[in-house]
């Protein structure tokens, strides 16, 4: 199997879950209580899109490198996480009435580390699967 389709696929079947438990129980109450009047039902074909090209970034960004190691995948991957996750919600505070600082910290965050964890796991189980020449 092409070792590309292993990163994509380990890679978003970490990816997709972390965010789903954070978001769905972790963080559940504090998003609501925070911006609970803007949320609306989840749209799945945007949702879906996300985490289908945001894995196809990390992918060619972070971890599908030939040199890329568990080291460099965590440190990049958090970065981008961080820059990706920075300029949704620095836009959304510039534009939106009720996004506050508060969530923007907790969600940037949250993307730099599911995206480290994430883009880190699809390299080592990748690695494990089909091994590098």
């Amino acid at each position: 199997m092409n070792r590309y389709v292993v990163l994509y696929l380990a890679t978003l079947f970490v990816l997709v879950p972390l965010d789903f438990l954070f978001l769905g129980i972790v963080a559940k109450d504090f998003f609501t209580s925070q911006v609970g009047n803007m949320l609306g039902e989840v749209k799945l074909l945007p949702a879906v899109l996300f985490y289908l090209l945001y894995v196809v970034g990390v992918v060619i960004f972070v971890s599908g490198s030939s040199s890329a190691t568990w080291q460099t995948t965590l440190l990049f991957g958090a970065l981008f996480g961080l820059f990706c996750y920075a300029t949704f919600d620095l836009t959304s505070l510039a534009l939106l009435k009720n996004w506050s600082w508060a969530v923007a910290a907790v969600d940037i965050g949250w993307g730099a580390v599911v995206t480290a964890v994430s883009s880190t796991a699809g390299l080592l189980i990748a690695n494990w699967l089909v091994p590098r020449i």
